[in-house]
């Protein structure tokens, strides 16, 4: 009996030496050493990535700036304010017109709608010599909201291209006020400017994500058709569209983003490889396409047609371009704190979105900082050469 309870002792005392040993060899990293060294197939494998490396290190050396030898493509999901860049790119086709970008800065390129924010991402993530596009026009909360996604591209706001002030709306049938929405259907595209609407009037409503049943579109453009079909109560669209299909069915519209004309602020982003190697050809779309929103502005009519021609679905081009203006130079100056104020800057609505999507999502990793994602050195130049 005595020898038993005698081995059981050294037994003991043996497992708590091998667990202090083990514990011991995990908080000097020697576990891991030794993990490696007998069984080096389970190793991490590291892997590299552009993100890893500054974007500008393929610029030219010399001190020269180039343009690119291809056509520059930008991406925009239609909304009114596209018709600036439109205006400035030209038109492609049997009926092809040059745009001011063409004609006054000798600079080729290529306007490329996208119905999905999604897309339109993942194109600017490939970058143009893959398929993909240069620049892309993207509302600021969903360039915060992929910034880890956009990583390896490197992203920089170079100007504000407009603001939503009624283009993006929220139609229901059977409901009479937002409060009203609590246990309803509310249709948005997830990954779209409408549902980041959409949240904000929740917000305001003093509802919050699980007061609603939520149902995924697949883009901002088959809202009306939800709602006439039934698979929603409320939805979020654009204007024109959701607004028709609330009258068919009885139904109206509870509020537009005329009711948050900063909220939805679309800019202008670069992928930094591009920016760094071809700045001329930054510097020209810049001020190409202030002068197209200064045109628009002057006279609608071109812009307007070239909008319809291209975005058919946002309805009447003339309703679209007064609910959504291309941003004019002291709009940029004053949106990015250059110049003037403005009630909401580029930072704060930025930093704002950032936050939403780590509340909402619970994300944990370090994301680029609003003066870490714009390059306003463009901007800065235009505003100097034309003087006050």
């Amino acid at each position: 009996m005595g020898r038993r309870r005698t081995g059981g002792l050294y037994l003991f005392v043996a497992l708590l030496l091998v667990v202090a040993g083990w514990a011991a060899a995990s908080a000097t990293g020697g576990l891991e050493r030794l993990k490696d060294r007998l069984f080096p197939s389970l190793r991490p494998r590291m892997t590299l990535s552009s993100g890893d490396f500054p974007a500008g290190v393929t610029a030219p050396g010399e001190d020269v700036a180039s343009l690119p030898l291809r056509p520059t493509v930008i991406g925009f999901v239609p909304r009114g304010s596209a018709a600036g860049l439109l205006l400035a790119a030209g038109s492609t086709g049997p009926e092809a017109r040059p745009g001011i970008l063409k004609t006054g800065y000798a600079l080729d390129v290529r306007a490329v709608p996208f119905l999905r924010e999604e897309e339109l991402v993942a194109a600017l993530a490939a970058g143009g010599d893959r398929g993909g596009v240069d620049l892309a026009a993207l509302p600021v909360d969903r360039l915060a909201a992929w910034t880890p996604a956009l990583r390896n591209a490197a992203p920089r706001v170079e100007m504000l291209l407009g603001r939503s002030r009624g283009q993006d709306a929220l139609a229901a049938v059977g409901v009479a006020s937002l409060a009203g929405l609590k246990g309803r259907r509310l249709a948005t595209a997830p990954q779209s400017a409408g549902h980041y609407f959409a949240l904000w009037l929740l917000m305001r409503s003093g509802l919050g994500p699980a007061d609603v049943r939520w149902v995924a579109l697949g883009s901002a453009f088959d809202a009306g058709r939800a709602l006439r079909e039934g698979r929603a109560d409320a939805v979020v669209g654009m204007s024109a569209d959701v607004e028709a299909a609330a009258r068919e069915r009885g139904g109206q519209v509870l509020a537009t983003t005329a009711d948050a004309p900063h909220l939805i602020s679309t800019v202008l982003v670069a992928r930094g490889e591009f920016a760094a190697r071809y700045p001329d050809a930054v510097r020209r779309i810049v001020r190409g396409l202030l002068d197209a929103a200064a045109s628009v502005l002057r006279d609608p009519g071109p812009g307007a047609r070239l909008l319809g021609e291209a975005a058919p679905q946002l309805g009447d081009p003339g309703e679209a371009l007064r609910t959504s203006p291309p941003a004019t130079l002291k709009e940029n100056l004053a949106f990015f704190g250059l110049a003037g104020g403005a009630p909401v800057t580029y930072d704060e609505l930025y930093q704002s979105a950032v936050q939403l999507v780590s509340k909402l999502e619970r994300r944990t990793e370090p994301v680029r900082t609003a003066e870490e994602t714009r390059d306003l050195s463009a901007l800065r130049g235009t505003a100097e050469a034309r003087g006050p």
